[in-house]
């Protein structure tokens, strides 16, 4: 198995993505949000 690193914002996003289940239905549009700024900035180019 292959070990990648992360940057912290990749980090960051998974475990917003991995909580988004636990927070539903309280908290998960607040939640959604939070991912949805975390991914336009994993796709904004250095």
């Amino acid at each position: 198995m292959e070990t990648r690193k992360l940057t912290d914002l990749e980090a960051e996003f998974i475990d917003a993505v991995r909580n988004y289940k636990k927070a539903y239905p309280n908290g998960s549009d607040e939640l959604e949000w939070y991912i949805a700024g975390l991914y336009e900035k994993l796709l904004e180019r250095d």
